[in-house]
């Protein structure tokens, strides 16, 4: 039996690579039903100034066929809280580099008086997709 029972991560995945499945793998390791958050192409932009390379719904159906997910859903906002409610997550994971901040110490603080922890994964060294559209621009 697994730790948890719904979990739920986010990200724009664009130009999937092995980090990104590996944060997936090691989520669903973890908890039985592992629910993905695609970020929309419009909230992208508005958070990164870029627009994903990689269009939204070519996005979902490739994070969709991927074993590890058990479900995708849209991320429009970053309304956390209220996606955790909806989705009765247990757990929520996120990258490693967000622990310690102010404003994943307040989620872990609003996140417990729902009965939800936040896991920090490791990130995988080496790869991001910054790093791709570095080496596709040369």
């Amino acid at each position: 039996m697994k730790k948890y029972k719904i979990g739920y991560t986010t990200g724009v995945f664009d130009m999937f690579h092995i980090g990104h499945l590996n944060i997936l793998r090691r989520a669903k390791e973890q908890c039985e039903t592992l629910i993905v958050g695609v970020t929309s192409d419009e909230l992208c932009f508005r958070r990164k100034n870029k627009y994903p390379i990689i269009n939204q719904e070519d996005r979902k159906a490739i994070v969709r066929a991927i074993r590890y997910t058990d479900s995708v859903v849209d991320q429009t906002d970053m309304d956390k809280l209220r996606t955790v409610r909806e989705l009765g997550a247990d757990v929520v994971f996120v990258g490693s580099d967000w622990k310690g901040t102010p404003s994943w110490t307040q989620y872990e603080n609003e996140f417990s008086n729902l009965g939800c922890t936040v896991v920090y994964l490791d990130h995988t060294d080496g790869i991001s997709s910054t790093i791709l559209r570095e080496k596709i621009s040369k």
